[in-house]
């Protein structure tokens, strides 16, 4: 059965099933009982929602019946309304039997498709029929890789996944048919934690990265633990020796520092399903375009690409750029910009029919973690994600270099020039873009406060005087800086005060008003921030003289490492926000 299909009666499209309450003036949606369905297959799928489904109530014969389904009301009268079910015979009701756990693996997902899905926060009444799909949704285990899931109040860090296996109608011809399901595009989805801006992390397919081990929950319910591999590509880190989709996570987590909320992931079906859905998503072209290997056909110029074409155009790569999987990156970021402003569009969100065609396919493409197997959970998270304006949303790549370690370049290595400072903007929820907010103001005022504890006279390294303390950082972390400072730097007037009281999130350095040439100097030194700098009273070291507590947080990253936090991108790093076009080339 179609997207479209599921939900109909007796062949009435789900949209006219919308119906207009003369009560309040206001369309409603009036669903009818639908034919028993198949179990979607699925990795491990979870048991039925029992929550969902209302008692059973016994038969007068003594036979068990279903309820009838809770949202179509009983029509008074001979005469049937549109989309609304006749009164069920005695002894049946309308409620469709409940759906068997199938054992069977489901087709992981597209990356695509499950960007529109989950950018249908802004229209609340396609949530009304979600509750209606709600057994749509097949959920993988975490297998406790991620935080637990997203939260309202802090940002929102999403994986998006897209696999390689050919699964799925029509699917069977692209390329590496016996394909396990690769991590193949790969997008880590940070979202603000005011809401105002976003940033899609693109990671490179045959990026060098390190699989950690993955304890792995098996479809028996017992856990086994892949071994990790060193220096790998990173589209390993799924499929590859029965890893899934957690042990994507922990790569992603081992390679930015950033531990993703939740995950989900898709397959080549969902691109075609949601790009018919919207009618089409427009691309634009430098140059005529004839791949053989996508299958992708187009000339020069502005398209509108849906179905098998819309496939054709996210995979082809030979066509465009450097002819690599960077190239097929940037076509990509580019169909999504396109397709979240059609999803953001005045003529989808208006579409009660399209509105329903994108919850029909987005819930039936979507596998999710564990942490997010629930459609309330899913209409919470496209609800903080349909907060976001697509012009504060930007797209860019995981800096990189060609492997020096190849003569005949094949795969890439991190930038480290670039790259970690991309990760720590990420890390610290700074934008990417300029946005301007109330609450923005304010957040400059206290970087400005910050700031100024930095400005001023700074003592000789030599007139410093400071006890470090271990406040959560890594054991031995303060033995090793106060080496660090005393033979490298200078500061031989640094002792070693042992663990502090309570583990910090954060280093800091608190000193007395008479010290804070001292404290400027090893703000200096070590890369401290102004935020770092705590003013307040002196205390005295083992000897009895007055001194400051450098306190090493969670944060600090080793002896000589700046802790000082980057606020803008590095003008070599290429990014694009979605709200504008940009051309294939």
């Amino acid at each position: 059965m179609d997207a479209q299909g599921r939900g109909r009666v007796e062949n009435i499209d789900p949209a006219d099933q919308w119906v207009l309450n003369p009560d309040t003036g206001e369309y409603e949606l009036r669903l009818s009982p639908s034919a028993p369905q198949s179990a979607v297959p699925g990795p491990r799928r979870r048991a039925a929602r029992a929550a969902d489904r209302a008692p059973v109530p016994e038969a007068a014969s003594g036979s068990r019946t279903t309820a009838p389904d809770r949202d179509a009301p009983e029509v008074p009268g001979p005469r049937r309304r549109r989309g609304v079910p006749e009164e069920p015979a005695p002894g049946r009701r309308g409620r469709r039997p409940a759906k068997k756990k199938s054992k069977a693996k489901k087709a992981l997902l597209w990356t695509g498709g499950i960007m529109a899905f989950v950018l249908l926060g802004t229209a609340g009444a396609a949530y009304l029929y979600l509750e209606h799909l709600n057994d749509n949704i097949t959920s993988v285990s975490d297998d406790g890789a991620g935080t637990g899931g997203f939260s309202k109040d802090k940002a929102i860090n999403l994986l998006v996944i897209g696999t390689d296996k050919r699964t799925g109608s029509g699917n069977e011809g692209y390329g590496d048919s016996g394909s396990v399901g690769h991590a193949d595009t790969t997008i880590l989805l940070h979202v603000s934690k005011d809401r105002t801006n976003a940033t899609a992390l693109s990671i490179p397919r045959d990026l060098i990265v390190d699989v950690p081990d993955c304890p792995t929950e098996q479809e028996d319910g017992t856990s086994e633990v892949i071994k990790g591999t060193q220096g790998v590509r990173f589209n390993t880190s799924l499929g590859q020796d029965g890893r899934t989709p957690s042990c994507t996570m922990r790569t992603v987590t081992e390679l930015t520092g950033v531990t993703p909320d939740n995950f989900m992931v898709a397959d080549f079906n969902a691109v075609k399903t949601l790009t018919t859905a919207v009618d089409g998503v427009e691309v634009c072209l430098a140059k005529d375009i004839d791949d053989p290997d996508s299958h992708l056909k187009l000339s020069e110029g502005t398209h509108t690409v849906q179905g098998e074409q819309a496939l054709a155009f996210l995979r082809t790569r030979h066509s465009v750029g450097f002819g690599g999987d960077l190239s097929r990156i940037a076509i990509q970021q580019q169909f999504l910009g396109s397709l979240m402003r059609k999803l953001k569009s005045n003529d989808t969100l208006t579409s009660p029919t399209k509105m329903i065609k994108l919850a029909e396919a987005g819930t039936k493409a979507l596998t999710v973690d564990s942490q997010l197997d629930s459609i309330t959970k899913l209409k919470d998270l496209g609800l903080e994600l349909g907060k976001l304006n697509t012009k504060n949303l930007t797209f860019t790549t995981v800096p990189v270099v060609d492997n020096p370690a190849e003569k005949v370049k094949a795969t890439v290595v991190l930038n480290k020039a670039t790259a970690p400072t991309v990760f720590q903007m990420i890390k610290d929820d700074v934008s990417f873009t300029e946005v301007k907010e109330q609450a923005k103001a304010s957040k400059d005022a206290a970087a400005a406060a910050a700031a100024a504890r930095l400005k001023g006279t700074q003592s000789a390294a030599s007139e410093v005087r400071v006890q470090v303390m271990n406040g959560g950082a890594e054991s031995g972390s303060a033995q090793a800086t106060l080496s660090w400072l005393q033979v490298e730097e200078g500061v031989t007037k640094s002792e070693n005060a042992g663990n502090a009281p309570a583990a910090l999130s954060r280093t800091t350095l608190e000193y007395g008003p008479e010290q804070a040439a001292q404290a400027r100097k090893l703000a200096a030194i070590m890369g401290l921030p102004g935020t770092a700098l705590k003013p307040g009273e002196s205390v005295t070291n083992s000897q009895g003289l007055p001194t400051m507590t450098l306190t090493l947080g969670k944060d600090f990253k080793g002896a000589g490492v700046s802790l000082t936090a980057p606020t803008t991108v590095p003008d070599t790093v290429d990014k694009s926000t979605a709200d504008k076009v940009e051309c294939a080339k």
